[in-house]
């Protein structure tokens, strides 16, 4: 596509999709209103790592995908299922020519991430987005699927999890007598996760308790060094994001204040994967996570 003909088709902001896709279409409705999808669609573009994630449960390999950060590409969890998809900038900044290049008959993002750039995004092709992200990743999930006509198979795969949720708690026995603290440092401090986070609802599907801190609607609650003692609980997972927030996870839990929390005293301070944990965002991502907490049930580690 020439160059000049990406700037105009980005440039478009139409308000409606009567003329595309040619074919037949299913009528989506979203947060942004309702979109025209063509039944065949089948490239598809994904602007933020709930619905790379949700799309690759579903069985499409997207054409466009952003990342993170300039320094990251596709959540590293994904593996070869993510490796040759086409980056088109990072989940803050989508560019718009590289999207449009790529020719797509189908965007799906959010409103919280991109609600300002919907009208350009809509202009390039049919744009579905969901309300929401983290909190909201199975009712994403199930948008996804209406968007690529594959909602049976979306409310197959949340029935498949709801079932080994329940198995992984019935591993602790009593679940909800375990307080799981979720701490993840950034490069501006130290977030302690909530009930309003997409790794809060995997910990209540599984039936597990929650620090006091994190029995909030919040995705997160910032707390500063003094306050990490806060974080404690009977099982922690913590994690850091970018270099930034390895290197402060590095200084603070090598600190007394860290080292004198009775999970840690107690070895039940565990690092995980921030891609997977925090940042997967999906039915794969929440997938993995069972496997991990079930391998920290009673009994299953030495």
């Amino acid at each position: 596509m020439a160059f000049l003909g990406v700037l105009a088709l980005v440039a478009t902001a139409c308000g409606t999709q009567d003329d595309r896709p040619a074919g037949p279409t299913r009528s989506v409705p979203h947060a942004m209103g309702t979109a025209q999808v063509g039944v065949d669609a089948q490239r598809v573009v994904v602007l933020d790592t709930g619905e790379l994630d949700s799309v690759l449960a579903l069985g499409v390999t997207p054409v466009g995908t952003v990342s993170a950060d300039e320094a990251t590409g596709p959540q590293s969890y994904l593996g070869q299922q993510a490796a040759q998809i086409g980056q088109v900038g990072t989940i803050q900044s989508p560019n718009l020519e590289a999207i449009a290049a790529l020719q797509p008959d189908l965007i799906l993002s959010n409103a919280v991430r991109h609600r300002d750039i919907f009208q350009q995004l809509q202009g390039i092709a049919p744009t579905v987005f969901s309300q929401s992200v983290g909190k909201s990743w199975q009712q994403n999930l199930l948008l996804a699927g209406d968007a690529l006509g594959k909602r049976a198979e979306a409310e197959r795969i949340l029935a498949g999890y709801r079932g080994k949720a329940d198995e992984v708690g019935a591993a602790f026995g009593d679940p909800a007598r375990t307080e799981v603290s979720m701490v993840r440092f950034m490069s501006g401090g130290v977030r302690l996760y909530g009930a309003g986070s997409f790794i809060g609802t995997v910990l209540a599907d599984v039936g597990l308790g929650r620090p006091p801190i994190a029995r909030t609607d919040r995705t997160f609650v910032e707390v500063g060094r003094e306050e990490i003692a806060k974080a404690d609980g009977d099982l922690l997972f913590y994690a850091g994001y970018g270099e930034d927030g390895r290197a402060r996870q590095a200084e603070l839990s090598a600190g007394p204040l860290w080292q004198r929390l009775t999970a840690v005293t107690r070895g039940a301070a565990h690092p995980v994967d921030d891609d997977l944990w925090y940042l997967g965002i999906g039915p794969l991502a929440a997938d993995r996570v069972l496997d991990e907490l079930r391998s920290y049930a009673p009994g299953t580690r030495d």
